[in-house]
């Protein structure tokens, strides 16, 4: 395959069978990242849906790069359903508040969609507030600068680091308070990037 053939290849634009594709092939995965953004299964299917019929209608996105705007796409959408910003006052970090911080190891906070009580880790992902949960989504685990984050959310980028931050602490917290993973797992978890030992 010659480079020229390589660069047309990537400057083709996607159709709505690759999308159609790409929300099949990765279902699980797509509508794993919805769950935990919007930490609610019936919200989480709507984000998904729409995200999906955003992306089959739209004819502007390169064929190289549609699986990432199916995952941004989701994103956006589970922003715009659930306007994450930081320091809301109305909701109160259920990690923080959870049993689990009361001496009662394994237990998850009750507002956890029950689809996620198998999970420890992705239960604990969404007992964090909306914008700790999004920030922490956004920025560790599918890795959007914190520029990025700030522009999609509409905050300070400060916002951003010190929302990433509580989360992280938070969440390790939480796994340290169960006691059942080794501290190597806590720093994994809480996705600090550290040298293998």
């Amino acid at each position: 395959m010659t480079q020229k053939y390589k660069n047309a290849r990537s400057n083709e634009y996607a159709a709505s069978s690759d999308f159609c594709r790409i929300y099949v092939e990765q279902m699980g995965s797509l509508y794993l990242l919805s769950l935990l953004l919007t930490s609610n299964p019936q919200m989480a299917e709507r984000c998904f849906l729409s995200a999906f019929d955003e992306c089959v209608s739209n004819n502007s996105v390169f064929k190289g790069r549609a699986h990432l705007w199916a995952r941004r796409s989701i994103i956006f959408h589970s922003i715009r359903l659930l306007c994450p910003r930081p320091n809301d006052e109305n909701e109160s970090n259920q990690t923080s508040s959870s049993p689990l911080n009361e001496k009662a190891p394994g237990k998850i906070p009750g507002k956890i969609p029950a689809e996620m009580l198998a999970y420890p880790h992705f239960a604990r992902i969404v007992g964090l507030n909306s914008f700790e949960r999004f920030v922490f989504i956004m920025s560790a685990l599918e890795k959007y600068s914190d520029q990025e984050c700030s522009l999609l959310l509409s905050c300070f980028r400060r916002d951003v680091i010190n929302a990433r931050t509580s989360a992280i602490r938070h969440l390790a917290d939480v796994v340290i308070a169960t006691e059942t993973q080794p501290e190597r797992e806590v720093i994994v978890f809480a996705g600090v990037k550290h040298a293998d030992r």
